[in-house]
């Protein structure tokens, strides 16, 4: 069974808005899977799929960026997962590649954009942490990248692209 599937049976008590919602949020899944599901499983109009995923897929960024350094301090000062996010961050950055390094904000908006696995907003808001980048820059970085990832998304989930091929 596909991972939305069970997600939506899991969820299947709550409003479809709020499922829709909470897809989003989730880390690799995020508003890639949330438009499809609301478009197609739950018949909502591509304008509210885009919106509640746009806004469940941000709910998570401030959260990462504002408490992933404590986090991270704690792991460090009690040894605990120390080396599983050490792994996790140096897995980000390999996927990054030198391109966000080099034009961060940009660079990650792009890296936002491209609607993969992995090339979310989670990713992202761990490695602009990584990276150093400010909290503002890098807000506004993951939602022009979510902005435009929603926009493909939308689009094909939409079928607009099926029109080209």
């Amino acid at each position: 069974m596909a991972l939305e599937q069970q997600i939506i049976e899991a969820l299947v008590f709550l409003p479809q808005w709020l499922t829709t919602v909470i897809i989003a949020m989730l880390p690799i899944v995020e508003l890639r899977g949330s438009i499809p599901v609301a478009i197609g499983y739950f018949r909502m109009s591509p304008a509210e799929s885009f919106i509640l995923s746009v806004i469940g897929n941000m709910i998570p960024v401030p959260f990462i960026l504002w408490f992933l350094g404590p986090v991270e301090r704690l792991i460090r000062r009690t040894g605990l997962f120390e080396k599983a996010f050490d792994r996790l961050s140096e897995s980000a950055l390999r996927r990054t590649s030198k391109t966000i390094e080099a034009y961060k904000f940009f660079g990650l908006a792009v890296f936002v954009a491209i609607p993969l696995p992995a090339t979310g907003a989670w990713t992202a808001s761990l490695v602009a942490y990584i990276l150093r980048m400010s909290r503002r820059d890098a807000m506004a970085s993951i939602f022009i990248g979510v902005i435009a990832a929603g926009v493909i998304v939308t689009l094909a989930s939409m079928g607009v692209f099926s029109l080209w091929v």
